[in-house]
């Protein structure tokens, strides 16, 4: 089970080589293939954590959640889907019809590269970059453009409200973001994905680094524009934001994406915090691939238990506590984590 998927891809070479195609396309094919198998698991991710919300949802609420369309509810995202499927895709007359289009076909697209270089496992890891940390940073905040572009395409003005708010909670909020894992870098002294993990062989960062965490978590949970920080699609001031003109499997996809970038972001936690696929109390009978998972899971959990726990905080508070709380303390931390690595090396030496 620990080599389940490395065997798999060692095997698909072997059978293509077999075949006769040169390295080049063997490589070639099998990036396709891994790539194919990281969208896949991102769709089905993201319809997974529609239901795994409802109920978490309902938990809190003591309600019951989805529990009438297949057993115990679990075909209810699948029948929103069909019926999302067949509604009317609607383009406002006065919109610009391209980027109006290519707006729920792009969102998609910065997750499934950042993806690529996720370590889910040991040795499993479609490009292992030296500059992992570095292209994550760059490639995720291109979904900021893709919702601004979104909201100004549909030529309204709850949608170019939306926008803004997009471009200014997102850009904000990816200061202290970046700021919080410079301290992890520090530590490590490397951007790649990987040899971060192993670094946390002995100790996970989570206790090192219990601030950079935290600054890590809040900043995640804004950037992904979940609850208290949703403000990008507040229903009771601008209806749903950038959103708002998208009607059927448009609207659809930008909400599958939210999910996308809520997996995502804590990927990145797990990988920079937890230690990755590194198992906990010894428990090394259990595959990588399963730790790793589980934290994640762990990890979206806790930014459910958030949505349904705290109100949506204002605007103005918004933008006051990113940038006169985050970015300070995230600084701080990494004076703090630079004197003690210092201090480590010089005791130690």
């Amino acid at each position: 089970m620990e080599n389940l998927f490395v065997n798999m891809a060692s095997g698909m070479r072997s059978l293509l080589a077999s075949a006769g195609l040169p390295d080049a396309a063997t490589n070639f094919v099998l990036m396709f293939l891994k790539l194919g198998a990281i969208l896949v698991y991102i769709l089905i991710s993201a319809l997974w954590l529609v239901y795994m919300e409802r109920k978490v949802s309902a938990y809190m609420q003591c309600r019951i959640g989805p529990n009438r369309v297949g057993p115990l509810g679990l075909l209810q995202t699948t029948a929103d889907i069909g019926k999302l499927i067949s509604k009317e895709f609607i383009i406002p007359r006065c919109a610009d019809k391209k980027l109006f289009l290519l707006g729920p076909i792009l969102i998609f697209m910065p997750p499934l590269a950042v993806f690529a270089v996720a370590p889910f496992g040991k040795d499993m890891v479609a490009i292992d970059m030296n500059i992992g940390v570095y292209y994550f940073l760059a490639v995720a905040s291109l979904s900021t453009v893709i919702v601004w572009m979104a909201g100004w395409a549909s030529n309204n003005k709850y949608s170019l409200i939306g926008g803004m708010r997009v471009v200014a909670q997102m850009v904000s909020y990816e200061m202290p973001l970046i700021l919080s894992i410079v301290g992890v870098i520090i530590l490590t002294g490397t951007l790649n994905m990987s040899e971060i993990i192993r670094a946390q062989e002995d100790v996970w960062f989570i206790f090192l680094q219990p601030l950079g965490f935290l600054i890590y978590l809040i900043a995640g949970v804004a950037e992904t524009n979940r609850a208290p920080f949703d403000l990008v699609e507040g229903e009771s001031e601008i209806i749903c934001g950038p959103f708002t003109e998208y009607s059927g499997m448009g609207f659809a996809m930008f909400f599958l994406a939210e999910y996308a970038n809520v997996v995502l972001v804590s990927v990145m936690a797990v990988t920079l915090f937890f230690g990755g696929w590194h198992a906990p109390l010894g428990l090394t009978f259990i595959p990588s691939w399963i730790w790793f998972l589980l934290k994640v899971y762990g990890m979206i959990f806790l930014f459910m238990w958030f949505r349904w726990t705290y109100p949506r905080i204002r605007v103005d508070q918004l933008m006051e506590f990113g940038w006169k709380v985050l970015v300070p303390l995230s600084i701080a931390n990494i004076f703090v984590t630079g004197i003690g690595k210092y201090l480590y090396q010089t005791i130690r030496w």
